[in-house]
């Protein structure tokens, strides 16, 4: 009876033992022997899952890339007749998110507040006719990629053809734009601020919608501005305007990423160049007419 009851309990145990394995069967399954193909099988798993991985995923680990832009600026960044924000800057930006697995966000901002925006992280650059000259220790930029050069634009038949004739003329600038700076720096700056000084009104404006209409109505003789733009506004407005033939100041645009953000602009520098090799960047600059002014091949 007892050597009965003996193997009874034995079999008991057996039983535990049994359910014990079957219940911790996820946690003890990966030390248990692998056969060759097994062995293959995770081999190839291990190998094949991080390219797979990596192709998927985004630059820099970043799913957005939010563009600082001023919505007036034709033809870098602006809102269209349908309410769509465009223009040549935003293209390039599009692209360069496209190659990058990026979404862009199109983020219109005051221009007079573009640095509170970018150094609080709210956009990741600015790109949008954005001047390098003067701010090459305010930014961590790319390379310049447009030739943009300061003009004014006055009425076709107003008699002015020299800047010596805007003596004691209303000259309108948009604020805080190149075209401001060059007129109102004080460093290395005198021949262009004996012009300014010889002006009756050197007027700010917020935009250079603003301005036209201003000089369309008279208020004003001339604006200060950016060739790039110049050549949109005056080939949507007729004949109406002309450029005057000496340049104000000599300038580029690049993009401007808070100062010390190299890994971000490292990448979008990458693509650009890859674009610019391709072909792809001139195609854009072409189908705004902006391709003259290119400058990543000079």
């Amino acid at each position: 009876m007892k050597k009965v009851f003996a193997l009874a309990i034995s079999a008991a145990l057996l039983m535990s033992v049994v359910v014990g394995c079957g219940e911790n069967k996820d946690e003890t399954s990966s030390t248990q022997p692998q056969t060759p193909a097994e062995t293959a099988d995770v081999a190839t798993l291990d190998t094949a899952t991080p390219d797979a991985a990596t192709s998927d995923e985004p630059t820099l680990g970043k799913t957005t890339f939010t563009v600082g832009f001023d919505a007036e600026f034709p033809p870098y960044g602006y809102q269209d007749d349908n309410g769509e924000y465009t223009g040549f800057d935003l293209d390039l930006a599009a692209e360069v998110c496209d190659r990058n697995g990026w979404e862009l966000v199109k983020k219109p901002i005051d221009w007079d507040s573009k640095d509170m925006e970018l150094d609080g992280e709210i956009i990741d650059c600015i790109w949008n006719g954005f001047t390098m000259n003067g701010r090459e220790d305010s930014y961590t930029w790319t390379d310049a990629y447009v030739d943009n050069s300061q003009v004014f634009v006055v009425a076709a038949d107003s008699g002015i053809t020299t800047k010596a004739d805007l003596s004691v003329k209303t000259v309108a600038v948009q604020a805080d734009s190149s075209a401001l700076a060059a007129l109102t720096d004080e460093e290395d700056n005198e021949e262009n601020l004996a012009l300014t000084n010889s002006f009756a009104e050197l007027m700010e404006v917020p935009d250079y919608n603003t301005a036209f209409m201003n000089l369309e109505a008279g208020a004003v003789d001339a604006i200060a501005m950016d060739i790039g733009v110049a050549n949109y506004q005056i080939a949507s407005r007729g004949d109406s305007y002309i450029i005057l033939d000496e340049v104000l100041a000599a300038e580029e645009y690049g993009v401007g990423f808070k100062l010390g953000n190299t890994e971000l602009r490292d990448a979008v520098q990458k693509t650009i160049d890859d674009m610019r090799q391709d072909g792809t960047f001139l195609a854009i600059a072409e189908k705004w007419e902006l391709q003259d002014c290119v400058v990543l091949d000079k």
